[in-house]
């Protein structure tokens, strides 16, 4: 899928050029190192310090802190670019575009001069804790508290499914405390180093090929200073959902990379694959359902720029609806195109030589998470449509 629009209303000459460049590292990688890192139980981390290297982890994060100034729009095209050379990098989503950018909009001086530099240069990753094992897609059942102990907090919870808890130098933490005035739970950010005591570890199994492992987190009794938590205790909703909407603009990049790597690879097959006269890709019943998914990528691309252009600007209501939008439509056109792609390569689609099949899992991830497509539904009817609640 070419991406090289030539309207800078679409795409600007600077976005182009970040495109290509870091569409020319993805390809010194490509899928190969990405399935032998794999393999072999690794981590990307030549992939990771070579693109830090390049300014291209930070390029969302502000400069005096190392970053590159710039925003999720290109921090997107970092992430959609390496996914369709076939490497792409999950922490992209976690480290830099959800911590990364509650700790450089919230977080006090001292927290932005101690984690961004870090986070901007890929020598430091932060890992993201908002599910829990009973909580599920409702962040109002949230069950990790944190309650205050002389002059620090002490966390008690249980968390699910927080990828790369084992790379990363610390979690942020989504808990819960309680309002003195009303009695009732609010969500607060904390920052939790990987060593502190209490916080423990336990990877999850999981029937998928990607070099993050997911992890079960218990916190008991984990004491932290003040300076622990991320911003203003009243302000928590707001700060939360400041790092969600990079997060949906994310995943939406992250589908869209494996989507157009997945019909790249299908495309090359049926445009040479001869089983008749003509090579396959000259029957229809193989050519239009490819550019079917070609169109899809395309609508879904033009959603993620709109969403991250709206995040950029400040505007966090529109670009809630937008990066909603934009993660269900690629996670839904990744979904149909890895399907397809495999179905056009036939037998060989389900073989380990073409890499396709270890695809049509991960392609579910952005079905699945940071939120179902049921509850990016429920969102769009009640707050773009305006429809009574049913929960």
């Amino acid at each position: 899928m070419s991406n090289a629009l030539s309207n800078p209303v679409i795409e600007s000459e600077e976005h182009r050029a970040l495109r290509a460049a870091v569409a020319a590292l993805g390809g010194r990688y490509g899928r190969e190192y990405f399935t032998t890192v794999v393999a072999e139980g690794a981590h990307t981390d030549a992939l990771w310090q070579e693109a830090a290297k390049a300014g291209y982890l930070g390029v969302n994060l502000p400069e005096e802190y190392g970053g590159g100034g710039a925003g999720i729009t290109e921090l997107a095209i970092v992430l959609e670019e390496l996914g369709a050379a076939g490497c792409p990098l999950l922490m992209l989503v976690v480290s830099p575009a959800i911590c990364g950018t509650v700790v450089a909009r919230f977080g006090t001086e001292q927290q932005k001069r101690a984690w961004l530099p870090g986070l901007a240069d890929g020598s430091r990753k932060m890992a993201f804790g908002i599910t829990e094992p009973d909580a599920g897609s409702n962040s109002h059942r949230i069950t990790t508290t944190a309650r205050k102990e002389g002059g620090d907090w002490i966390l008690n919870g249980r968390k699910i499914f927080v990828s790369g808890v084992d790379i990363a130098d610390a979690t942020l933490i989504v808990g819960r405390t309680e309002d003195a005035r009303t009695g009732k739970l609010k969500p607060c950010l904390f920052i939790v180093p990987r060593e502190t005591p209490g916080f423990g570890r336990s990877p999850v199994q999981m029937e998928l090929a990607a070099p993050e492992k997911q992890f079960e987190l218990t916190l008991d009794e984990v004491r932290l200073p003040a300076d622990a938590l991320v911003g203003e205790e009243d302000a928590g909703l707001l700060q939360l959902f400041a790092g969600l909407n990079p997060e949906r603009i994310m995943t939406a990049a992250f589908a869209l990379g494996m989507g157009r790597y997945a019909l790249a690879r299908a495309v090359d097959y049926a445009r040479t694959r001869q089983v008749w006269k003509e090579p396959i890709g000259a029957h229809q019943a193989l050519a239009h359902p490819l550019a079917q998914c070609h169109i899809e990528l395309e609508l879904a691309a033009l959603m993620m720029r709109k969403a991250a252009l709206l995040y950029d600007a400040g505007d966090d209501g529109a670009a809630g609806e937008a990066a909603n939008m934009a993660k269900y439509a690629a996670a839904e056109a990744a979904v149909h195109t890895v399907d397809q792609a495999v179905h056009t390569l036939g037998g060989n689609g389900l073989t380990r030589e073409y890499g396709l099949a270890s695809l049509i899992t991960a392609a579910r991830v952005a079905r699945i998470a940071p939120v179902s497509r049921e509850m990016i539904l429920n969102y769009v009817s009640h707050q773009s449509l305006g429809l009574p609640k049913s929960y």
